[in-house]
């Protein structure tokens, strides 16, 4: 047994109180996830030859979306913890409790709404969309990783978390998988690189970034479920294994669609050559 390496996590959960105000690790590392995927987006559209302005604009509406569609996706799953005191749905915001396919979802449902209202051309800015929310993935799992709140397997591998303060949202004194906060990052960054530095590169018509982004999070995303414990389901699927499922089926339907698309016209009336990078340019 190997349980005796485990990386020992000593962290308040809470990073700071000021007042009534408490600030968690989680939420400081999902601000600073945002801000950097937001950054990343934009000058993702800039060498794409968008409008990074527009860019801007829908993150204003993609990032309030991401958050009410974390909360809303928490609160479906998690009902019986509310069901007594809707009002909590509210108040206890501040407790956490949010979904990161929610925030995904949610998200690509406000830019696409707002994209769809201003006629923009949606499948660049998607693309352009991508690794930035995948960076903002990545970064935000840091405080999963401190904070504990998504309950690991137990396990003896020698890269295996064991939380030690009273405080921690964790099982104290358990070596568990570091499923969020150790995995996931580990393949959020695998697939930023993906992006990045193959898919941008190849890809030369819309939408294929946004693809491959959706299809390879979603299965890694999926297979990493046998890893968590505190995951609720049915159908013997967790929650996120459904909607990875769903998500996998929509993706699919998406690479069909631009495989059949060529030579169509994008809503904002600009061919598809014209907003695509020339060939000898690979910037970000």
């Amino acid at each position: 047994m190997l349980a005796f390496l485990a990386i020992e996590i000593h962290i308040d959960p809470t990073m700071t109180e000021l007042g009534p105000f408490t600030l968690a690790w989680h939420g400081f590392f999902t601000a600073v996830g945002i801000v950097a995927g937001v950054w990343l987006a934009v000058r993702m559209a800039r060498s794409r030859g968008l409008d990074p302005n527009v860019a801007q604009e829908i993150a204003l509406v993609g990032v309030p979306s991401a958050i009410l569609g974390a909360r809303l996706f928490y609160v479906a799953e998690h009902w019986d913890r509310f069901s007594d005191d809707p009002l909590r749905i509210l108040t206890g915001i501040t407790e956490g409790g949010i979904t990161l396919y929610g925030g995904l979802i949610g998200g690509v449902l406000g830019g696409l709404a707002y994209g769809l209202y201003r006629r923009l051309p949606i499948l660049p800015f998607l693309d352009a969309a991508a690794p930035g929310m995948i960076l903002g993935q990545a970064i935000g799992r840091v405080g999963d990783l401190i904070n504990g709140e998504h309950r690991g397997t137990p396990s003896d591998l020698p890269w295996a978390v064991r939380y030690t303060h009273p405080n921690t949202l964790g099982d104290p004194g358990v070596s568990v998988h570091p499923t969020a906060g150790g995995y996931e990052l580990l393949g959020d960054l695998a697939i930023l690189v993906i992006l990045l530095f193959v898919v941008v590169r190849v890809a030369r018509r819309p939408g294929w970034v946004f693809f491959w982004y959706a299809l390879l999070y979603a299965g890694m995303r999926a297979s990493l479920s046998r890893f968590r414990l505190d995951e609720t389901g049915a159908l013997g699927l967790s929650i996120p294994q459904l909607i990875g499922i769903g998500v996998v089926v929509a993706t699919l339907a998406l690479g069909l669609f631009l495989l059949t698309r060529r030579g169509r016209v994008s809503p904002a009336g600009m061919d598809d050559a014209d907003i695509e990078q020339p060939a000898g340019d690979s910037s970000l």
